[in-house]
Parts: structure tokens; C-alpha cells; sequence
């Protein structure tokens, strides 16, 4: 059977992106791009130096780019500094836009504080990463606006809306990989998130597999969003959360930020702070000490410490009722460019796409290309996208019906022997047991006999393994057998069994807050820092009482927005009596060891008078 080209493959599944209605940055071949770019070299003890002009720069010699050394990182710049004559140009564009039509036009408003949808901790952290941003590398507030002029000026000279596509033959999945290249990124000065940086690699992953008649059939799904992996970041093509069009899956990109999702919606994204990794390594480290002390198994459904103290929280804004790129929309992609083989710009340039901003916290410096991360290793989602999306240990329908009935025989196959096996060492136990009684009482066998006792336990005990494993693969056998029925059955698990902490949007209840406590949220944490600070100058006698009268009234002014107000109440008095309790405890502890010994004593009495009264 003639096999589609990857070209045609790509054609017939690339999906839909669906984007809100103030996005001002999409998906465009980076020929143009590299063009409109210049070429640097960042060494920590020269500084960064100017390798190639701007004008000057093509695919090809990019691809031709080596540098030699282990601490420069090559970097490209697309944007340079807006002139006031620039700005004012563009403000005054942007006020012609609104008063178009003669209405204003509406601007992006985040309906909802981000700060109310999270607890204080994350407050907190979210503070401190607003504090080092001031410190810390940063792409400066006007590069928004000139990255829009030059992507405007892109787009004139004829920049299309493009994806590279990739096509990989891994474990029986036949994965066909979408990468979309944005020129920039404003999240953080367009909709209120964490960072701002040129350039912006997002990915879409479809996964399919081949029946036994030779028909390719879709099986998953899974989506590129702010560089995490694993389960949560595919869906099942029978997802009832995946919209489709005919074979053209449907993805929601977040505004500013172009994370992709399976619904429009509101979406809390936290992002890790990969200067804090250490840290959050010996937390780990720690954690798994503790478990490994008491015997308890880890729960791979929990986060790690590192997790709870080293993410910090934002908004991803998933709209549906802006522009549209794909099959049927206004806007359609160009014909793909295939990195197949892989092109040279992409294989041998490991440096940064964009502006290397020196930030610790690496989110405002741009990302490497779609090969590699930042710091020049290989992407996972790249060599591995199979294991990127959590399928390494999971096989097509197809192939695992076969591996179903080949696991089976081999069970069944192992349990024949294992019976057999058992038999020979319940012979050979019987006859241990018959020439033990018959040496019994036989003073000059006393030494053989003793022989036999041994050999007889140590073969008991082996028996009573192999009936103990005789017995679990019994078990295993039925539940194979059951499998492979439902499999045969076209019975499925449920398309969402696989997912832990899946991206869903914010609920309707979720939204649901007041202005009042919005602005709560906004102000919390200054408050209780000022708060502290007050304590500790003017009632020091009292610090302790006062941190903990400050503490109460702000998880009580909390728990009253989100209505919780009853189960704090509650939790606080179950806390005093838990706390009273030990109390007690401890002031009474030897009245209460003399108490308990009376009992048991009396306890023993009454059970062996019992027993003598009833002879």
C-alpha cells in the first residue's frame, strides 16, 4: 500500500489555531525573520560583540555559524530601541484604530485579579518576582512596540503564516510535529504575565497509528504550553474537550504568551524558576530521605517541595473570538517547510533566537530553536516526543492487542512450568517426609533424620512460594484475559484515566469575584509585610500576640471572600481541642500512664474471674 508523504500527512492533520482578539504576533517563516536580524556573542568577560550586521544575516550563513568556546552564547537581535518620534507615531496609530468606525474598540481587561484566584504563599512568591524583576535582566518596556512595527513591516514584505512540520516512526506511533515561530512574545506587557522576549518556539504534537487494513488513524494529541512534559499536556482524539475539524484538531493559543490549549478560557499558569532548581533538588532530596526513614512509598500524583516553593503564578487568556489560522479560516497556513532532513540553521546554530537579556530567572531571555533548550542540550519534545507527551510506556491499539495475547502465552507459558516445577518439589517433599517416619525412633539414624527435618522446611517453604506465586499469576492470568476481551470488544478506559493535573480552565465559580476582593488580593501582602514591620517597631513586648492576631485576620478576611468562613471557624476549633489536648496530655501525662495501667490491670481481672466462673 502506497504510504502518504510527510508533506501530505502534515497536510491532512494540521490543526486549527484559534487566538484572542488582541494577539498582535503569529506564526511566520523565520527566513524572514533572520533577515530583518543581527548576530551577537555574549562572553562574560568581554561583553557582547557584534558578529553580523543586521541586513547581512541569511538562513544559510546562520547555519554555517560555529563558535568556538565554552562560556560565549551566540544570540540573535531583532529589535532595536523605538525613537520618541516612533512611539508617538504608534500611540497615535493605535487612537485612529479605536475611533475607527466611529466606536472605541475594546482593549484587553483581565476580568479577573490573577492574584484572587491564589492563596497568600503564592502571593508572596509573586511579589518577590515582581521585586527581582527590577534587578534583573529585562527586555525593556518600548521593545513590545517596536517588535509590533517590525512584525507589521514582516508581514508587508510578504511574511507567511507558516509551520514547520516533522514527521517521526517511534514505538508503533507515527507523530507528526508542528512547530509554530512567533517573532515576539508580550505577555508580560500585553496581558499582565510573566515575561516579555523576542522570539517564541510552540509546539503541537498529533499521534497516530496503523490498523492491520493499512489506515491511519489519530490517537492523541498533545500540546506545547510554557515548556512542561508529561500526561497532562495531551488528549485522547475521543476527548470530548478536543474540538475538531474533520481530521483538524482545534488549539486554543494564550494570548502574549502562545501556550496552547484544548479550550478557550482562563488558564493559571506557574512557571518554575530555574534559579531556585538547586533548592528545589534538596527538597526533593529531603522528601525522599523522610520517605525512605518510615517505609512509605512516594505518590507520584503529589508535587515535589521544589514545585510548591519555586512557581510562581500567572494568566494564560485562552479566547476563541479572535483571528483564526488553518483549513476553512480566513487565514491559512502556507505550504509547510519540512525539517526533514533537518535544515542546517536548525541543526548546527545552538544559540538564542532572540535577545539575550542576562536573566537569572531566564524568562525574559528569548528561547533557542526548536533542536534545543536554552543552555544548548537537546529538547526532549525533539528527540524523545513520544516519552515528552508520557507515552513511553504506551503502545497503538493495534500493537498492544498483539502484545496483550504475546504477554498471555508467555504467562501462561511461565505458569506450566511453575506448576510443574511445584510438583517435582512436592514429589520430592513426600518422599523426605515418608523416610523421615520411617528413620524415627531409630537412635543410629538420629543424624540423618535431622538431615531430612531440614530439607524438609526449606522445601516447604519453597512450595508455599511457588503455590504463592502459582496463585498471583492466576490472577494475572484472568486479568490479562479480561483485557484482551475488552480490547477485542473495542472497550477503551476512560480518555481522561491518564491525566493528573490536566490544564482546564477557570470555572464560571472560579470567576465569580467581587471587585472588593479583587483589590484585596492586590493589596494582602503589602499590607500584612507593613503590618510586620509596624508589630516590630512599635509593639515588640507584644511581637508574638501581634503576629498571630495579624495572621488570623487576614486568613479570616480570606476565607470570608471565598466563603469559607464556616469550615475556618470549624478548622480552628478542632485545632484549639487538638492543641488543648496535648496540653493535658503533657501536664498529666504520668496520672494518665497510672490510669491506663489501672484499667488494663482491671480489664485482666475481670477476664480471668470470667473465665474461672464459667468451669
Amino acid at each position: 500500500m502506497h504510504r502518504e508523504s510527510d508533506k501530505a500527512l502534515l497536510r491532512r492533520f494540521e490543526p486549527v489555531l484559534r487566538y484572542s482578539p488582541h494577539e498582535r504576533f503569529f506564526p511566520i517563516d523565520v527566513d524572514a525573520y533572520v533577515r530583518d536580524c543581527s548576530l551577537w556573542v555574549y562572553d562574560p568577560g568581554r561583553g557582547p560583540e557584534l558578529l553580523v550586521p543586521k541586513g547581512e544575516l541569511t538562513l544559510e550563513r546562520l547555519g554555517e555559524f560555529r563558535f568556538q568556546g565554552f562560556h560565549g552564547l551566540p544570540y540573535l537581535k531583532f529589535i532595536e530601541p523605538v525613537s520618541p518620534a516612533q512611539m508617538a507615531t504608534y500611540r497615535l496609530k493605535q487612537v485612529r484604530e479605536d475611533l475607527s468606525e466611529g466606536r472605541r474598540r475594546k482593549r484587553f481587561r483581565a476580568e479577573t485579579g490573577r492574584l484572587a484566584r491564589v492563596g497568600y504563599v503564592s502571593r508572596l512568591v509573586d511579589a518577590l518576582f515582581s521585586i527581582t524583576l527590577l534587578a534583573r535582566g529585562r527586555v525593556t518596556g518600548d521593545t513590545a512596540v517596536a517588535a509590533g512595527f517590525a512584525y507589521e513591516r514582516l508581514i508587508e514584505e510578504g511574511a507567511r503564516y507558516v509551520y514547520y512540520g516533522r514527521v517521526v516512526r517511534r514505538n508503533g506511533w507515527i507523530v507528526l510535529q508542528y512547530w509554530f515561530f512567533y517573532a515576539f512574545n508580550d505577555w508580560r506587557s500585553g496581558f499582565y504575565g510573566a515575561n516579555d522576549h523576542e522570539a517564541d518556539w510552540e509546539g503541537v504534537c498529533i499521534y497516530l497509528w496503523e490498523d492491520e487494513t493499512g489506515v491511519l488513524k489519530a490517537e492523541w494529541i498533545a500540546c506545547a504550553a510554557h515548556d512542561e512534559a508529561g500526561n497532562d499536556l495531551r488528549r485522547r482524539w475521543d476527548d470530548p474537550d478536543l474540538e475538531k475539524i474533520e481530521d483538524h484538531p482545534v488549539v486554543y493559543a494564550a494570548a502574549g504568551s502562545h501556550a496552547n490549549y484544548f479550550q478557550p478560557g482562563e488558564y493559571l499558569a506557574e512557571l518554575k524558576l530555574a534559579f531556585l532548581t538547586p533548592l528545589g533538588r534538596m527538597l526533593d532530596k529531603v522528601r525522599k530521605f523522610q520517605q525512605s526513614l518510615f517505609g512509605k512509598k512516594q505518590d507520584r500524583a503529589l508535587r515535589h517541595p521544589s514545585e510548591f516553593f519555586i512557581r510562581v503564578p500567572f494568566i494564560d487568556y485562552a479566547a476563541a473570538d479572535g483571528a483564526a489560522i488553518g483549513p476553512g479560516q480566513s487565514r491559512v497556513w502556507s505550504e509547510p517547510c519540512l525539517l526533514d532532513p533537518v535544515p542546517s540553521w536548525a541543526f548546527s546554530y545552538r544559540g538564542l533566537w532572540g535577545y539575550y537579556a542576562r536573566d537569572p530567572a531566564s524568562g525574559e531571555d528569548a528561547p533557542a530553536g526548536p533542536l534545543y533548550n536554552r543552555d544548548g542540550t537537546m529538547r526532549l519534545s525533539w528527540y524523545d516526543p513520544v516519552g515528552w507527551a508520557g507515552l513511553s510506556d504506551a503502545l497503538p491499539p493495534g500493537i498492544e492487542v498483539e502484545r496483550s495475547r504475546q504477554a498471555k502465552a508467555r504467562a501462561e507459558k511461565a505458569d506450566e512450568t511453575l506448576q510443574k516445577q511445584a510438583a517435582e518439589q512436592k514429589e520430592a517433599l513426600i518422599n523426605l517426609s515418608i523416610e523421615a517416619r520411617a528413620m524415627h525412633a531409630h537412635t543410629h539414624l538420629k543424624s540423618a533424620y535431622r538431615d531430612h527435618q531440614a530439607k524438609m522446611r526449606e522445601k516447604s517453604g519453597t512450595l508455599d512460594e511457588m503455590h504463592e506465586q502459582i496463585a498471583s499469576n492466576k490472577a494475572m492470568l484472568e486479568a490479562l484475559d479480561l483485557h484482551l476481551k475488552a480490547l477485542d470488544s473495542g472497550g477503551r478506559p476512560s480518555p481522561r484515566a491518564h491525566l493528573r493535573r490536566p490544564h482546564l480552565p477557570a470555572s464560571d465559580v472560579e470567576l465569580r469575584l467581587s471587585r472588593l476582593a479583587e483589590t484585596w488580593a492586590a493589596i494582602s501582602i503589602g499590607l500584612a509585610v507593613m503590618g510586620l514591620v509596624a508589630l516590630m517597631l512599635f509593639a515588640q513586648d507584644h511581637l508574638r500576640e501581634g503576629v498571630a492576631a495579624l495572621a488570623f485576620t487576614l486568613v479570616a478576611i480570606e476565607a470570608g471572600f471565598r466563603r469559607r468562613l464556616q469550615r475556618l471557624i470549624a478548622g480552628i476549633t478542632v485545632g484549639l481541642a487538638l492543641a488543648c489536648s496535648v496540653v493535658i496530655v503533657y501536664e498529666f501525662l504520668w496520672e494518665i500512664l497510672l490510669s491506663l495501667v489501672l484499667l488494663v490491670s482491671a480489664h485482666l481481672l475481670v477476664q480471668n474471674l470470667r473465665e474461672l466462673w464459667r468451669r
